[in-house]
């Protein structure tokens, strides 16, 4: 069930339609070029499309830029580590991989900040608590991701997503924003201990 809607919620809808459609005219340049980099670096498609569960645990489409080489088990590349190169490192480190989710926001899949969009394999996981976190729309950035990113434990992070959904707020957005854009910046928590990127949730904790 949705979170009660507040003025807030709509405010800042409004501001996801502004931000996302001027984010994607201004960074046009960039968009293009990251795509002409991922083609050749990594080939085609070079969108990578998955669906993931939105508000209320409906599914969307998630669109970002691939980071990773195709599954190729000749070549041993199977694993996050395997698929994983320096270029895939360098896109995620800074969150260029992400620009294409500005059309999610545009759409009203997302929101530019909310609890991340996981895999729909994980809604059946969570627990009541933990399942609050889509009560409102995912985001391309959260208060996990500016509290530790993917160094930090599953648990950690759905309990910084429920703390997000209770304290939303206009100023609580831009205050992880701003903790979003430093942590790009210091390219911190990209991936978990001793992983790639990070552990699935429910097969084992980060």
């Amino acid at each position: 069930m949705s979170a009660r809607i507040r003025p807030y919620d709509i405010v800042k809808r409004a501001l996801d339609v502004v931000a996302s459609a001027v984010a994607l005219v201004l960074l046009s340049p960039v968009i293009v070029a990251t795509a002409v980099l991922v083609a050749i670096k990594l080939g085609r498609p070079v969108v990578f499309a998955q669906e993931r569960p939105g508000r209320d645990g409906r599914i969307f489409t998630l669109y970002k830029f691939r980071s990773m080489r195709s599954i190729d088990e000749s070549r041993g590349w199977v694993t996050d580590a395997d698929r994983l190169t320096p270029f895939g490192v360098r896109l995620r480190a800074t969150s260029l991989d992400e620009l294409p989710s500005l059309w999610n926001v545009l759409r009203g899949d997302m929101s530019v900040v909310g609890p991340r969009p996981l895999l729909v394999e994980y809604l059946e996981r969570y627990s009541p608590e933990q399942a609050r976190r889509h009560e409102v729309r995912p985001g391309i950035t959260g208060l996990a991701q500016v509290t530790g990113r993917n160094a930090i434990s599953w648990e950690s992070k759905f309990a910084q997503d429920v703390r997000y959904v209770d304290r939303r707020s206009v100023g609580l957005d831009l205050r992880i924003v701003i903790a979003t854009v430093a942590s790009v910046v210091k390219r911190e928590g990209i991936s978990a201990e001793g992983h790639a990127t990070m552990t699935k949730f429910g097969e084992a904790h980060g």
